[in-house]
């Protein structure tokens, strides 16, 4: 990546990135990129954790990242997702395919299992040193204020930052969004506008994740399906994760913090499944690398104002069994980013006014709000097909979608499809296009 990307920045334009997980550094390269000045902002207090679990990355992603000049590193850490199988709490198999090979053959990529955290260190560790200043940990926003001119950014420890516009990457529990909320509601108290929690949670999920067992294949993916649960396991280069479901007895917005102990006795009661043909639950699951949260699902209705704009699991949220919550993330960052660039290219004669940016993140709004219908329809579907609510879902996962003719068809005529249709930005040639063989 060149270095001189920031020496023409647009003058009088800086960015405000609220969240620095693998949203917030794809941000940071496309801003970059764009040359456009910015600042991102994470909660925590290191950059880099060793946290959270296992992302798919679609083919879409994947050719992102290589316009990133990062696909040498994501082959370092990530494998191709190449076999998908499927278990009754029995034992049975009653499905097994390598169906997702189609993408390699129609696209030239495939899907890619790889560790979050490693995914968020190659996107940090290959942005240039004058960059990565730029990301700052130990920073929690606790105020956002709009002014005419401009937006300021005021952190628990009392610094300031002053932008143009800030980008709320921070997540289902987006400060953001909460900030925006108040903003709307103070301005205008008959406003009507989503509520302070707006995704309700049908499903809870456990996920951990373990050294990759020696009886795994590298690159399969399993689910083990049941009546109101399911399990998913993934099989990395060195590492497994398992996700471990069950429908809540209630829907909710209330968000839960779970202890070891509760973990430990929602593990227990999975024990017996089975993840693969050899493996179960109880052989993998260590509490020392789980976590536990409810599953919001929705998309907000309210996805800017003003200077804010939001991308990501702050407007979107989606159970992760279909995989395209961060993808989605991803390509909200494009996006926006490219209409940014198209912005900033007119440059102003003064600040950026409030009209000037609400044109750019209606635009970006008009690129994504379709996808954002059609995944969460997607996500809620696959995550019940997997944990049975009824018996016309379980005789749907058993005898229609487990047909190798009616994969090949979804995967072929909708999914490769849609993957052609993925937004690259619009400012960065790839040196190498990736071509289907």
């Amino acid at each position: 990546m060149s270095s001189s990307s920031l020496d023409s920045a647009a003058p009088g334009f800086k960015v405000i990135v609220v969240g620095g997980g693998p949203s917030g550094l794809v941000a940071a390269h496309a801003l970059y990129l764009a040359g456009i000045d910015f600042v991102i902002l994470e909660r925590r207090q290191q950059i880099l954790e060793d946290s959270g679990a296992s992302v798919v990355l679609t083919p879409g992603s994947v050719k992102l990242i290589h316009q990133l000049g990062l696909k040498d590193r994501l082959n370092e850490i990530g494998t191709e997702f190449a076999r998908h199988q499927s278990y009754m709490t029995d034992g049975r198999k009653f499905k097994d395919t390598t169906g997702l090979r189609v993408y390699k053959e129609r696209l030239g990529v495939s899907m890619t299992i790889v560790h979050r955290a490693d995914l968020c260190r190659i996107l940090y560790e290959e942005l240039p040193e004058s960059i990565k200043a730029k990301v700052i940990p130990a920073k929690q926003v606790q105020q956002l204020d709009q002014t005419d001119d401009a937006v300021t950014a005021t952190c628990a420890d009392g610094s300031q930052y002053i932008g143009t516009i800030v980008i709320g990457a921070d997540g289902v529990y987006s400060q953001t969004r909460r900030q925006m909320r108040e903003a709307a509601l103070r301005a205008d108290p008959s406003a009507e506008w989503d509520q302070e929690e707006p995704f309700e949670a049908a499903y809870k999920c456990l996920w951990c994740s373990f050294p990759r067992p020696e009886k795994a294949q590298v690159g399969l993916g399993t689910d083990t399906q049941d009546h109101d649960r399911s399990t998913m396991f993934l099989s990395g280069k060195d590492r497994g994760w398992i996700f471990l479901y069950e429908k809540l007895d209630s829907p909710t917005r209330q968000r839960n913090r779970y202890t070891t102990e509760d973990i430990e006795a929602y593990a227990s009661r999975f024990y017996d499944m089975p993840v693969t043909e050899s493996i179960k639950v109880r052989d993998v699951f260590t509490a020392k690398t789980a976590g536990m949260s409810n599953l919001g699902e929705g998309v907000i209705k309210n996805w800017s104002m003003g200077r804010f704009v939001l991308v990501g699991d702050a407007i979107h949220k989606f159970t992760p069994n279909a995989g395209l919550g961060l993808n989605s993330g991803i390509q909200d960052v494009v996006a926006l980013c490219n209409q940014l660039k198209t912005l900033v290219a007119r440059p102003s004669k003064g600040p950026y006014t409030v009209a000037q940016v609400s044109k750019a993140f209606e635009a970006y709004r008009s690129a994504r709000l379709s996808y954002w219908q059609t995944e969460l329809a997607q996500s809620v579907f696959v995550s019940r097909l997997h944990a049975w609510p009824s018996v016309w879902r379980k005789m749907s996962s058993r005898y229609i979608f487990n047909r190798k003719i009616v994969e090949y068809l979804a995967l072929r005529f909708v999914a490769v499809r849609k993957a052609r249709k993925s937004l690259l930005l619009d400012y960065s040639p790839v040196v190498e296009p990736i071509a289907a063989h």
